[in-house]
C-alpha cells in the first residue's frame, strides 16, 4: 500500500511530546461565575459518589425500585425507569467525572510549567556556579603571582639587606683602619 499524498507526517518532535503539553479545552464561552460553580460542583458530585454512604444510597434505590412491582407498576415499566435513571446518573458521572480529569490536567500543566521554570532557573544557577568557580579560579591564580611577587621581593630585600650590611661592615673595618692610621700619624712626631 502507498501513502496518501495529502497525509502529512507529524514532526519527531512533536510525537515526543506527552499529554500534557496537549492544549486543554477552555470554558471560556461560558460565563465564569457559572463555570466555577460547576467546576466546584463537578468536583463535590465526584467525591461523594467514591463515597460508603453513595453505595449504600444506590443499593436502597435499586432495590426500592423493584417495591414498585407490589403497587401494580409492571415490570417493563420498572425496567424502562431503572435503565432511564441510570443512563441518566452514567451520563453525567461521565461529565462530572471528565470535568474533574480536566481540572487535574489544567494542574499538571500549571505543575509541569513551574517545574519547566525551576529547571531554567537551576540551570542558570549552575552556570553562574560556574562562572564563580572561574572567578575563584581567576583570584587564586592571582593571589598565587601575588604570594610569588611578595617572595621575590623579600629575596630581593634580603640580599639588599645583606648587601647593604657587608657594605656598612666593609666601611666600618675601613673607617677602622683609617682611625688606627690617624692614630699613627698623630704619634708621629
Amino acid at each position: 500500500m502507498t501513502p496518501h499524498k495529502n497525509k502529512k507526517e507529524i514532526p519527531k518532535e512533536v510525537a515526543k511530546e506527552t499529554i500534557f503539553s496537549a492544549p486543554l479545552p477552555q470554558t471560556k464561552t461560558i460565563e465564569p461565575q457559572f463555570a466555577k460553580q460547576a467546576e466546584r460542583l463537578s468536583t463535590r458530585f465526584t467525591k461523594s459518589i467514591g463515597s460508603p454512604t453513595s453505595v449504600l444510597i444506590h443499593t436502597v434505590f435499586f432495590a426500592g425500585i423493584f417495591v414498585l412491582r407490589f403497587f401494580g407498576v409492571s415490570s417493563d415499566q420498572i425496567m424502562l425507569i431503572l435503565t432511564t435513571v441510570v443512563s441518566l446518573e452514567a451520563i453525567y458521572l461521565s461529565i462530572f467525572i471528565q470535568m474533574t480529569v480536566n481540572q487535574q490536567a489544567l494542574g499538571f500543566s500549571e505543575v509541569k510549567e513551574q517545574v519547566k521554570d525551576i529547571q531554567e532557573d537551576i540551570e542558570e544557577i549552575g552556570e553562574n556556579i560556574e562562572e564563580l568557580d572561574e572567578d575563584l579560579e581567576e583570584i587564586g591564580e592571582d593571589v598565587e603571582e601575588i604570594s610569588e611577587e611578595i617572595e621575590e621581593d623579600d629575596k630581593e630585600d634580603a640580599v639588599e639587606r645583606t648587601e647593604t650590611m657587608e657594605r656598612l661592615h666593609k666601611i666600618e673595618s675601613t673607617l677602622e683602619i683609617l682611625l688606627k692610621e690617624i692614630k699613627d700619624l698623630e704619634k708621629r712626631p
